[in-house]
């Protein structure tokens, strides 16, 4: 008796596990399905865009990208393609998709003109305390990892995203950040374009 019992259990473990298997390569088809036909024209199949303009999407924190998609499809960030683009997913799908670009491995890049000493690295590590901009490491970390949950990934982002989201956060075009917004109205353009710079180099 105690042979069969442990032979049941020991089949319904099984079971179990051939389930979990059926169902994660699944939810991953699925998650595949969503990139293939609704980011990866503008944002790579890998999360590693091509366009400058488009953000890298790839190791960033799910959370991040998860609250960036719902504000899209509410109308709290305004995007007039991303809101489109958003409408289209339900709320499992903008999970989903987040999980997927968080996974992948970001391609790394390096700055165009910003080196040790520059105006980029000062803006970034330090801020500028006569104009009170802080520095951008207390937030989004020394290496630009960001800290889950709260500050998103910056390194190795396409400066020119970078430099038209400061700006949008200081025209008040982007206003689904409020601090970024304060920040980003004491910057100067050549410190945004420094920044900008600098952290495309991050790694």
């Amino acid at each position: 008796m105690q042979i069969r019992h442990l032979a049941w259990v020991l089949s319904g473990f099984v079971l179990g596990l051939s389930a979990q298997a059926l169902a994660e390569p699944a939810a991953l088809s699925a998650a595949e399905k969503t990139v293939n036909n609704v980011c990866a024209a503008c944002h790579g199949a890998d999360g590693n865009s091509a366009i400058s303009l488009n953000p890298k999407l790839a190791g960033q924190h799910p959370e991040y990208l998860q609250k960036q998609l719902m504000e899209f499809k509410s109308g709290k960030r305004a995007n007039a393609v991303m809101s489109g683009m958003a409408a289209s997913l339900s709320d499992e799908d903008i999970k989903a998709v987040a999980s997927y670009f968080a996974a992948k491995k970001l391609n790394l890049a390096q700055a165009v003109s910003n080196g040790k000493g520059s105006l980029g690295e000062k803006v970034y590590r330090a801020g500028n305390a006569a104009t009170g901009v802080p520095a951008c490491a207390a937030c989004h970390s020394p290496n630009g990892a960001g800290l889950p949950k709260q500050f998103p990934r910056l390194s190795a982002q396409h400066a020119d995203y970078t430099l038209a989201q400061l700006k949008a956060f200081r025209t008040g075009e982007r206003a689904n950040a409020p601090m970024m917004a304060v920040i980003a109205t004491k910057m100067t353009d050549a410190e945004m374009a420094a920044v900008a710079d600098y952290i495309q180099g991050l790694r």
